[in-house]
Protein backbone atom coordinates (compact mmCIF):
# COMPACT_ATOMS: atom_id res chain seq x y z
CA UNK A 1 0.00 0.00 0.00
CA UNK A 2 2.91 2.33 0.69
CA UNK A 3 4.23 1.82 -2.83
CA UNK A 4 0.78 2.43 -4.31
CA UNK A 5 0.29 5.63 -2.25
CA UNK A 6 3.66 6.98 -3.35
CA UNK A 7 2.97 6.24 -7.03
CA UNK A 8 -0.52 7.78 -6.76
CA UNK A 9 0.96 11.01 -5.43
CA UNK A 10 3.57 11.20 -8.19
CA UNK A 11 1.31 10.12 -11.09
CA UNK A 12 -1.98 11.95 -10.77
CA UNK A 13 -2.65 11.61 -14.52
CA UNK A 14 -2.91 7.79 -14.29
CA UNK A 15 -6.15 5.91 -13.61
CA UNK A 16 -6.66 3.38 -10.81
CA UNK A 17 -5.68 0.34 -12.85
CA UNK A 18 -2.60 2.08 -14.28
CA UNK A 19 -1.45 2.96 -10.75
CA UNK A 20 -2.03 -0.56 -9.41
CA UNK A 21 -0.11 -2.04 -12.35
CA UNK A 22 2.81 0.36 -11.89
CA UNK A 23 2.85 -0.24 -8.12
CA UNK A 24 3.10 -4.03 -8.62
CA UNK A 25 6.14 -3.74 -10.88
CA UNK A 26 7.69 -1.13 -8.60
CA UNK A 27 7.13 -3.34 -5.54
CA UNK A 28 8.62 -6.46 -7.18
CA UNK A 29 11.71 -4.66 -8.52
CA UNK A 30 12.06 -7.44 -11.12
CA UNK A 31 10.00 -7.23 -14.31
CA UNK A 32 10.51 -10.87 -15.28
CA UNK A 33 9.50 -12.18 -11.84
CA UNK A 34 6.57 -9.76 -11.59
CA UNK A 35 5.29 -10.81 -15.02
CA UNK A 36 5.81 -14.51 -14.30
CA UNK A 37 3.89 -14.47 -10.99
CA UNK A 38 1.07 -12.41 -12.46
CA UNK A 39 0.86 -14.71 -15.50
CA UNK A 40 0.67 -17.87 -13.39
CA UNK A 41 -1.96 -16.48 -10.99
CA UNK A 42 -4.05 -15.09 -13.86
CA UNK A 43 -3.98 -18.37 -15.77
CA UNK A 44 -5.00 -20.53 -12.80
CA UNK A 45 -7.68 -18.15 -11.50
CA UNK A 46 -9.25 -17.71 -14.94
CA UNK A 47 -9.01 -21.39 -15.90
CA UNK A 48 -10.53 -22.85 -12.75
CA UNK A 49 -12.77 -19.84 -12.12
CA UNK A 50 -14.29 -20.05 -15.63
CA UNK A 51 -14.74 -23.83 -15.32
CA UNK A 52 -16.52 -23.53 -11.95
CA UNK A 53 -19.89 -22.35 -13.38
CA UNK A 54 -19.99 -25.42 -15.66
CA UNK A 55 -19.29 -27.70 -12.69
CA UNK A 56 -22.22 -26.08 -10.85
CA UNK A 57 -24.50 -26.24 -13.91
CA UNK A 58 -23.76 -29.97 -14.23
CA UNK A 59 -25.34 -30.41 -10.79
CA UNK A 60 -28.55 -28.50 -11.63
CA UNK A 61 -31.17 -30.70 -13.36
CA UNK A 62 -33.02 -27.86 -15.13
CA UNK A 63 -29.95 -27.21 -17.33
CA UNK A 64 -29.85 -30.79 -18.64
CA UNK A 65 -32.09 -29.92 -21.59
CA UNK A 66 -29.24 -27.87 -23.05
CA UNK A 67 -26.63 -30.59 -22.51
CA UNK A 68 -25.34 -31.76 -25.91
CA UNK A 69 -24.47 -35.29 -24.73
CA UNK A 70 -26.26 -36.91 -21.80
CA UNK A 71 -23.09 -38.50 -20.43
CA UNK A 72 -21.60 -36.73 -17.42
CA UNK A 73 -17.87 -37.43 -17.22
CA UNK A 74 -17.04 -34.31 -15.22
CA UNK A 75 -14.12 -34.86 -12.89
CA UNK A 76 -11.47 -32.66 -11.32
CA UNK A 77 -8.31 -32.80 -13.44
CA UNK A 78 -4.99 -31.05 -13.09
CA UNK A 79 -3.33 -29.58 -16.11
CA UNK A 80 -0.07 -28.20 -17.33
CA UNK A 81 -0.56 -24.57 -18.31
CA UNK A 82 1.87 -22.83 -20.68
CA UNK A 83 3.18 -19.49 -19.47
CA UNK A 84 5.15 -17.09 -21.63
CA UNK A 85 6.79 -13.72 -21.49
CA UNK A 86 8.54 -11.94 -24.32
CA UNK A 87 11.27 -9.41 -23.70
CA UNK A 88 9.89 -7.38 -26.62
CA UNK A 89 6.56 -6.69 -24.93
CA UNK A 90 5.82 -3.41 -23.11
CA UNK A 91 4.72 -3.34 -19.49
CA UNK A 92 4.60 0.42 -18.99
CA UNK A 93 1.62 2.72 -18.37
CA UNK A 94 -0.71 4.19 -19.50
CA UNK A 95 -2.29 1.18 -21.18
CA UNK A 96 -3.02 1.15 -24.93
CA UNK A 97 -6.41 2.32 -26.18
CA UNK A 98 -9.16 -0.34 -26.09
CA UNK A 99 -9.55 -0.25 -29.88
CA UNK A 100 -5.90 -1.16 -30.33
CA UNK A 101 -6.26 -4.03 -27.84
CA UNK A 102 -9.41 -5.23 -29.62
CA UNK A 103 -7.94 -5.42 -33.13
CA UNK A 104 -4.74 -7.08 -31.90
CA UNK A 105 -6.74 -9.70 -29.96
CA UNK A 106 -8.90 -10.33 -33.06
CA UNK A 107 -5.74 -10.93 -35.12
CA UNK A 108 -4.45 -13.36 -32.47
CA UNK A 109 -7.72 -15.32 -32.59
CA UNK A 110 -7.38 -15.70 -36.37
CA UNK A 111 -3.69 -16.65 -36.18
CA UNK A 112 -4.17 -19.15 -33.35
CA UNK A 113 -7.16 -20.75 -35.05
CA UNK A 114 -5.03 -21.57 -38.11
CA UNK A 115 -2.22 -22.94 -35.93
CA UNK A 116 -4.66 -25.02 -33.88
CA UNK A 117 -6.43 -26.45 -36.93
CA UNK A 118 -3.29 -27.83 -38.59
CA UNK A 119 -1.59 -29.17 -35.47
CA UNK A 120 -4.81 -30.57 -34.03
CA UNK A 121 -5.44 -32.30 -37.33
CA UNK A 122 -1.87 -33.65 -37.27
CA UNK A 123 -2.45 -35.02 -33.77
CA UNK A 124 -5.18 -37.24 -35.22
CA UNK A 125 -2.60 -39.02 -37.38
CA UNK A 126 -2.05 -42.62 -36.13
CA UNK A 127 1.12 -42.56 -33.95
CA UNK A 128 0.58 -38.97 -32.75
CA UNK A 129 -2.99 -39.80 -31.74
CA UNK A 130 -2.00 -43.06 -30.04
CA UNK A 131 0.88 -41.68 -27.98
CA UNK A 132 -0.08 -38.02 -27.47
CA UNK A 133 -3.59 -36.85 -28.37
CA UNK A 134 -5.40 -39.92 -27.07
CA UNK A 135 -5.21 -38.53 -23.50
CA UNK A 136 -7.37 -35.54 -24.43
CA UNK A 137 -10.00 -37.88 -25.84
CA UNK A 138 -10.35 -39.84 -22.60
CA UNK A 139 -13.87 -38.41 -22.30
CA UNK A 140 -16.23 -38.55 -25.27
CA UNK A 141 -18.56 -36.05 -23.58
CA UNK A 142 -16.37 -33.02 -22.81
CA UNK A 143 -16.62 -30.75 -19.77
CA UNK A 144 -15.00 -27.40 -18.94
CA UNK A 145 -11.94 -28.60 -17.02
CA UNK A 146 -11.06 -31.00 -19.85
CA UNK A 147 -9.94 -28.06 -21.99
CA UNK A 148 -6.35 -28.46 -20.80
CA UNK A 149 -6.52 -32.14 -19.86
CA UNK A 150 -3.93 -33.40 -22.33
CA UNK A 151 -0.41 -34.68 -22.74
CA UNK A 152 2.23 -32.07 -21.78
CA UNK A 153 3.55 -32.39 -25.34
CA UNK A 154 0.15 -31.49 -26.79
CA UNK A 155 -0.34 -28.65 -24.33
CA UNK A 156 3.05 -27.19 -25.28
CA UNK A 157 2.50 -27.57 -29.04
CA UNK A 158 -1.04 -26.17 -29.11
CA UNK A 159 -0.22 -23.69 -26.35
CA UNK A 160 2.59 -22.37 -28.51
CA UNK A 161 -0.12 -21.10 -30.86
CA UNK A 162 -1.66 -19.14 -27.99
CA UNK A 163 1.54 -17.51 -26.71
CA UNK A 164 3.53 -17.70 -29.95
CA UNK A 165 1.15 -15.62 -32.07
CA UNK A 166 1.54 -12.48 -29.88
CA UNK A 167 5.30 -13.01 -29.74
CA UNK A 168 5.44 -13.36 -33.55
CA UNK A 169 3.30 -10.23 -33.87
CA UNK A 170 5.71 -8.37 -31.57
CA UNK A 171 8.74 -9.57 -33.52
CA UNK A 172 7.32 -8.03 -36.73
CA UNK A 173 5.64 -4.90 -35.34
CA UNK A 174 7.54 -4.22 -32.11
CA UNK A 175 4.25 -3.04 -30.64
CA UNK A 176 2.45 -5.12 -28.01
CA UNK A 177 1.64 -4.39 -24.38
CA UNK A 178 1.73 -7.29 -21.94
CA UNK A 179 -1.82 -6.33 -20.86
CA UNK A 180 -3.05 -7.06 -24.40
CA UNK A 181 -1.45 -10.50 -24.20
CA UNK A 182 -3.14 -11.11 -20.82
CA UNK A 183 -6.54 -10.14 -22.23
CA UNK A 184 -5.93 -12.40 -25.23
CA UNK A 185 -4.99 -15.38 -23.03
CA UNK A 186 -8.02 -14.81 -20.76
CA UNK A 187 -10.37 -14.75 -23.77
CA UNK A 188 -8.63 -17.79 -25.26
CA UNK A 189 -9.12 -19.68 -21.98
CA UNK A 190 -12.79 -18.63 -21.95
CA UNK A 191 -13.15 -19.91 -25.51
CA UNK A 192 -11.44 -23.24 -24.78
CA UNK A 193 -13.45 -23.90 -21.62
CA UNK A 194 -16.75 -22.90 -23.25
CA UNK A 195 -15.99 -25.13 -26.26
CA UNK A 196 -15.56 -28.04 -23.85
CA UNK A 197 -18.53 -27.11 -21.66
CA UNK A 198 -20.86 -29.64 -23.28
CA UNK A 199 -23.76 -27.18 -23.38
CA UNK A 200 -25.57 -25.58 -26.30
CA UNK A 201 -27.72 -22.60 -25.24
CA UNK A 202 -30.07 -20.45 -27.34
CA UNK A 203 -27.77 -17.53 -26.50
CA UNK A 204 -24.55 -19.32 -27.49
CA UNK A 205 -22.27 -17.05 -29.53
CA UNK A 206 -22.41 -19.05 -32.78
CA UNK A 207 -26.14 -18.24 -33.08
CA UNK A 208 -25.09 -14.60 -33.57
CA UNK A 209 -21.73 -15.24 -35.30
CA UNK A 210 -22.32 -18.21 -37.64
CA UNK A 211 -18.58 -18.65 -38.26
CA UNK A 212 -17.86 -19.07 -34.53
CA UNK A 213 -17.22 -22.70 -33.56
CA UNK A 214 -18.60 -23.06 -30.04
CA UNK A 215 -19.49 -26.07 -27.91
CA UNK A 216 -21.69 -27.92 -30.40
CA UNK A 217 -18.89 -27.80 -33.00
CA UNK A 218 -16.24 -29.22 -30.66
CA UNK A 219 -18.59 -31.59 -28.87
CA UNK A 220 -19.13 -33.49 -32.13
CA UNK A 221 -15.35 -33.82 -32.46
CA UNK A 222 -15.15 -35.55 -29.08
CA UNK A 223 -18.16 -37.72 -29.85
CA UNK A 224 -17.04 -38.83 -33.34
CA UNK A 225 -13.24 -38.51 -32.85
CA UNK A 226 -12.96 -36.99 -36.35
CA UNK A 227 -13.35 -33.61 -38.04
CA UNK A 228 -14.05 -30.19 -36.52
CA UNK A 229 -10.36 -29.57 -35.81
CA UNK A 230 -10.43 -25.76 -35.51
CA UNK A 231 -10.54 -23.99 -32.16
CA UNK A 232 -12.46 -20.73 -32.59
CA UNK A 233 -13.86 -20.51 -36.12
CA UNK A 234 -15.52 -22.83 -38.61
CA UNK A 235 -13.97 -21.66 -41.88
CA UNK A 236 -10.93 -24.00 -41.96
CA UNK A 237 -13.13 -27.08 -41.48
CA UNK A 238 -15.59 -25.77 -44.06
CA UNK A 239 -12.97 -24.91 -46.71
CA UNK A 240 -11.01 -28.17 -46.27
CA UNK A 241 -14.13 -30.34 -45.93
CA UNK A 242 -13.33 -31.66 -42.45
CA UNK A 243 -16.62 -30.70 -40.86
CA UNK A 244 -18.27 -33.47 -38.86
CA UNK A 245 -21.76 -31.98 -38.76
CA UNK A 246 -24.81 -33.86 -40.12
CA UNK A 247 -25.12 -31.22 -42.87
CA UNK A 248 -21.50 -31.75 -43.96
CA UNK A 249 -21.91 -35.51 -43.96
CA UNK A 250 -25.06 -35.18 -46.07
CA UNK A 251 -23.19 -32.89 -48.48
CA UNK A 252 -20.35 -35.43 -48.85
CA UNK A 253 -22.82 -38.28 -49.37
CA UNK A 254 -24.65 -36.38 -52.11
CA UNK A 255 -21.30 -35.53 -53.73
CA UNK A 256 -20.27 -39.20 -53.74
CA UNK A 257 -23.63 -40.22 -55.21
CA UNK A 258 -23.31 -37.58 -57.94
CA UNK A 259 -19.75 -38.72 -58.74
CA UNK A 260 -20.87 -42.37 -58.89
CA UNK A 261 -23.77 -41.44 -61.22
CA UNK A 262 -21.39 -39.57 -63.55
CA UNK A 263 -19.06 -42.59 -63.71
CA UNK A 264 -21.94 -44.89 -64.60
CA UNK A 265 -22.93 -42.71 -67.56
CA UNK A 266 -19.38 -42.70 -68.97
Amino acid sequence: METYSRISELNLHLNLLDKAWMAWYEYMQNDVLATGIMSFVMNEVVYFGRALPWIIIDRIPCFRKWKIQNSNDAALTLSFCPISQSNFQRSDVPFPHWTKIAYQVAIFFIMEDAWHYWFHRAFHWGPLYKYIHNIHHTYSAPFGLEAEYASPIEVMVLGLGTVGCPILWTAFTGDLHILTMYIWIVLRLFQAIDAHSGYEFPWSLHHFLPFWAGANHHDVHHEKFVGNFASSFRWWDYMLDTEATPEAMKRRREKRQKTAAVKKTQ
